[in-house]
């Protein structure tokens, strides 16, 4: 969307995303992408035709643009001609692109031990011990805070998750200690975790960078990132004997196939199991030793 061309149309899809409760960040993401597809199409987007829609779908998928990036194109393109040009008939045959889930990348507890060991200082140790911990999105992380945390529940708020829905998640004894060691080093007003800048929050990259070094320097032989504490915290819960319901709770989870993919990864359960082999072969042991 050009500034000078469709200041009312790019006004009128920001009223509908508000009215909507779109977040800011999804408003601003929508937003880009309907300017990038002004730029492809050297003209104002409400232009387009079925044909222009269809031209720049398979220019993004020649372009190399990942599965993510082709869905999130259609999630804006339906919005944007459906909702706010109500032409729905330019994109009633864009479709999302369904690829197989992959099993998550999942950290032992010595790793994870190791990891949060190796962080880059006081700070961001409590930001990845809360990622892993409570088992909180990166965004989660991020916008915490300091009232968030109820320590005479022992509970941490989350205020606007994915979804837009507020829960409550455990605050560990040991993870209380930590960001209270964390309070007192640094005093932090407002937000839990602040930036450069206290004003604001410490961003998803800054998280991310400290991610990075705290993999480095634990030597993990695996790709880390901070959903990767997220998905341990699910499997290794699995691992105690959680049911899978609670488990669904504390990640914010709306569907239980969502959560039931740990389950996948869940060695030490898998391996507890015994095999319907192993009855058998014993069942036979049994009947052909002589009694004693």
């Amino acid at each position: 969307m050009t500034d000078e061309a469709t200041s009312p149309l790019r006004q009128r899809m920001i009223e509908d995303m508000t009215v909507r409760k779109f977040a800011p960040k999804t408003q601003h993401d929508y937003l880009q992408r309907v300017k990038n597809f002004a730029a492809f199409l050297g003209r104002s987007p409400d232009t387009a035709s079925f044909e222009d829609v269809r031209r720049y779908q398979l220019h993004l998928a020649t372009s190399g643009a990942g599965v993510p990036i082709l869905n999130q194109s259609v999630s804006t393109l339906r919005f944007f001609f459906r909702i706010t040009l109500g032409r729905a008939d330019i994109v009633n045959h864009t479709q999302f692109i369904h690829e197989p889930r992959k099993l998550p990348v999942v950290l032992s507890p010595e790793e994870v031990a190791r990891f949060l060991d190796a962080a880059p200082g006081l700070k961001y140790k409590a930001a990845l011990s809360v990622a892993y911990g409570a088992g909180l999105r990166v965004s989660e992380v991020v916008a915490l805070k300091v009232s968030d945390i109820d320590s005479k529940r022992m509970v941490i708020r989350i205020e606007q998750g994915k979804g837009h829905k507020d829960r409550y998640v455990m605050l560990s004894p040991h993870l209380l200690e930590l960001l209270r060691a964390w309070y007192k080093a640094a005093r932090p007003q407002g937000w839990l975790f602040p930036g450069m800048n206290p004003v604001n929050p410490m961003s998803a990259r800054q998280l991310r960078r400290a991610c990075d070094t705290a993999a480095q320097m634990a030597e993990i032989g695996k790709p880390v990132s901070p959903h990767t504490l997220r998905h341990s915290f699910a499997t290794h819960l699995l691992e105690q004997n959680t049911d899978i319901r609670v488990i669904q709770v504390l990640l914010g989870h709306a569907k239980l196939d969502t959560t039931a993919l740990y389950t996948r990864v869940a060695t030490k359960t898998i391996r507890e199991i015994m095999s319907p082999l192993d009855r058998i072969t014993a069942k036979l042991k049994e009947a052909t030793e002589p009694p004693a």
